[in-house]
């Protein structure tokens, strides 16, 4: 049955669910990708893109075929940590992903499509919309287990583009133990049951930092508030990642794949659960 009227004011879960539906796209038929997982944040800085790159790492290294769609536009940093440079070709029909060096960890990214990553990208957001949908639609992923796609932080134009357009099976929401955090990962949940889009779970990021010295714990952004946040939002509370300077120094030097992923383990148990 139709809808006689607007659903985009219209505030009726029936409605939101119809005019979501009706805007998903379809990826090439070359392709199949059989879950596709969006990792978000409320709010820039909590290391969403780190967390994307090592969990993608980690399922690469279980065996699983993995894909990472950088859906942040404005502030794309994937190609950066897996020390890709090489600008993507095509066949006038479909873009051809570039290919992590040591899992082959397939990756498209805005940064891949320009001559110069420093150059900004001056786009308005519906030449961003539709630069996302292109990334699902015209870029042959071939056979993946899990498509990683990176969102840009907050809850705006892209986040709602994505949502709307692309069939994502299920989110994770990464956040800091920061008083603030709880609110803005609230934002994210919030924005997520609106879609309605499943989310699997939070990851706490920057949770603690061990003592170079004696291995204790230390907690520089507050004490982790992961399963009270979690609680509070009905999440699982998935895994908490500590500060650790020698992954932030392989991530700038665009090695990401020699980083140690295990400390996503839970979170990627949780995945394979769900494939």
């Amino acid at each position: 049955m139709s809808c006689n009227h607007n659903c985009s004011s219209c505030s009726s879960k029936d409605c939101n669910e119809r005019n979501a539906e009706s805007l998903l796209v379809n990826t090439a038929k070359e392709n199949t990708i059989k879950k596709i997982i969006g990792v978000v944040s409320g709010k820039g800085g909590v290391g969403k893109s780190t967390v994307t790159s090592l969990l993608a790492l980690n399922m690469a290294k279980r065996g699983y075929k993995v894909g990472i769609m950088d859906a942040d536009i404005t502030g794309p940093s994937i190609p950066k940590a897996f020390g890709i440079k090489n600008q993507i070709v095509g066949n006038g029909e479909l873009m051809f992903p570039q290919t992590s060096k040591k899992y082959g960890i397939k990756l498209i990214s805005v940064n891949l499509l320009i001559d110069e990553p420093t150059k900004p990208v001056l786009w308005r957001g519906p030449v961003i919309g539709g630069a996302v949908k292109q990334f699902y639609t015209d870029v042959l992923w071939e056979e993946l287990d899990f498509l990683f796609i990176d969102m840009p932080p907050g809850t705006g134009d892209v986040a709602l583009t994505v949502f709307q357009s692309i069939p994502v099976d299920d989110v994770i929401i990464v956040s800091t133990p920061q008083d603030l955090v709880s609110m803005i990962v609230g934002k994210a949940v919030n924005m997520c049951k609106m879609m309605n889009i499943p989310m699997l779970g939070l990851v706490e990021n920057m949770s603690y930092m061990e003592c170079p010295c004696c291995a204790e714990k230390l907690h520089p952004f507050g004490v982790s508030k992961l399963e009270e946040v979690a609680a509070t939002y009905e999440l699982s509370a998935l895994d908490q990642m500590p500060i650790q300077p020698e992954t932030a120094d392989l991530v700038d030097q665009g090695l990401v794949e020699e980083a140690d992923a295990s400390i996503l383990d839970r979170t990627a148990m949780t995945l394979e659960k769900i494939l």
